[in-house]
């Protein structure tokens, strides 16, 4: 497996976006459960691809800056064949040094609570229950985590 940063409009980062849309819309019955604005291109400061050894598009992650030196996770995304192995943690490693690398002082993310698969990855990831922030608040099905970050380079070696 390979993690590459790419274009949000990138042709991979679409496709892995809408079926992670589609998943989303399937668990909460509605295609409108996001609270505030979707990400896109204006306000998603990094987006990772991850790809199987034969170039199959099987994951994704992205990063918008919040400001203040705090970034959001957005878009996190492994095609169900992959779940299990790992990759998960990998696309969020890459996300962390990458936010790491640019003197981001931590990460916020944002899940359902029809999502307990998600509320136990990102907890087991160090991210701990926060406040709901932002377009979040006051939204009772929201649960929102925050984990401080340590500068440094992304998990890939690269300085942004």
């Amino acid at each position: 497996m390979k993690i590459e940063q790419v274009d949000w409009a990138h042709p991979d980062a679409a496709a892995l976006r809408a079926r992670q849309r589609a998943e989303i819309a399937e668990r909460y019955g509605t295609s409108n459960s996001e609270p505030g604005a979707a990400p896109s291109a204006v306000d998603i400061a990094a987006f990772f691809v991850a790809y199987e050894e034969g170039g199959s598009a099987v994951g994704c992650g992205g990063l918008r800056h919040l400001g203040e030196g705090i970034g959001e996770v957005k878009r996190m995304y492994v095609a169900p064949s992959c779940r299990g192995s790992g990759l998960a943690l990998r696309i969020l490693h890459e996300l962390e040094g990458w936010a790491s690398g640019q003197g981001w002082a931590g990460l916020r993310l944002e899940t359902g609570d029809a999502q307990p698969d998600a509320i136990r990855f990102y907890t087991r990831s160090g991210y701990e229950r926060i406040p709901n922030f932002g377009a979040y608040v006051g939204v009772t099905s929201s649960q929102c985590f925050e984990k401080l970050l340590r500068p440094g380079p992304s998990p890939s070696g690269r300085m942004s």
